[in-house]
């Protein structure tokens, strides 16, 4: 099993980039509990790494740490090599970090296209006037619901979508700003076992296809093995273990964390 942190990186290979993100140490305490502690990964341009645990891992808490929803207590953060532990979540959104939740935040009424122009707006300091509707950023709006398999639904309100269709409009949203890191929290939630196929497929796309770099928690074991490089195992707010996902899922400590439960 490869130590956390570590990476498959030949030593001595100049031609390895840089980390896109680096953890040092980081981690979060508040009222005396330990919700994150220690945590020290890197992660490379392109790369898709998945985190699993348990629930109460610690998974969404770290990832509100990396976005910058909340500040940590101990280590540092840096994006490209630059520290951005104290960088509150706007600036880190501005320098490339993109972030979908657990629970849907759409507005039910809003139209599937209003929701990716407001967020286009929003990433290009546009006016904010949704009823303008020969807006500047149609030919990007049209691009991103086609991209997300949404062209269909475009005047169709949040509130009638499906949950599989619900989590492509926030995928929608996401990338219609850009971002070079992006992080999928549950992506799966609610969807049903017929949406999961579409919805793991439109992921993979973003990743292989367009090169995304991609953090992504998720408890569907059979959707991560076939997207993830490597998975990070989380366990009591600690980082169990890193490596490729066929070692990770072999290892019997692993498997202990998982109550005996195989992955």
């Amino acid at each position: 099993m490869t130590a956390p942190g570590s990476t498959a990186e030949r030593d001595g290979d100049v031609r390895a980039p840089a980390p896109v993100l680096s953890l040092d140490g980081l981690g979060w305490s508040i009222g005396g509990a330990t919700i994150v502690e220690d945590i020290t990964l890197s992660v490379r341009e392109g790369e898709f790494l998945a985190f699993i645990g348990p629930n109460g891992a610690g998974k969404t808490s770290l990832f509100n740490l990396i976005s910058g929803l909340t500040t940590p207590t101990a280590g540092t953060l840096s994006l490209d090599g630059t520290d951005m532990t104290a960088q509150p979540a706007h600036v880190r959104a501005r320098r490339g970090i993109g972030r979908t939740f657990q629970t849907s935040s759409l507005w039910p009424g809003m139209s599937v296209a209003d929701h990716v122009r407001l967020a286009a707006q929003a990433a290009r300091g546009g006016s904010y006037r949704l009823w303008r509707r020969a807006s500047p950023y149609t030919t990007e709006v049209h691009g991103v619901l086609e991209r997300t398999g949404l062209g269909h639904r475009a005047e169709v309100p949040a509130a009638e979508l499906s949950h599989g269709e619900k989590r492509k409009l926030e995928l929608a949203v996401l990338l219609v700003g850009e971002p070079r890191l992006m992080l999928l929290d549950e992506p799966m939630a609610g969807v049903s076992a017929e949406e999961v196929p579409a919805l793991t497929e439109l992921i993979r796309t973003l990743h292989r296809d367009e090169g995304r770099t991609v953090l992504m928690v998720e408890h569907h074991m059979d959707v991560l093995l076939g997207l993830a490089d490597r998975l990070a195992v989380m366990h009591h707010g600690q980082l169990l273990a890193l490596d490729t996902p066929q070692a990770v899922t072999a290892d019997p400590e692993v498997q202990r964390a998982y109550l005996g439960e195989g992955l």
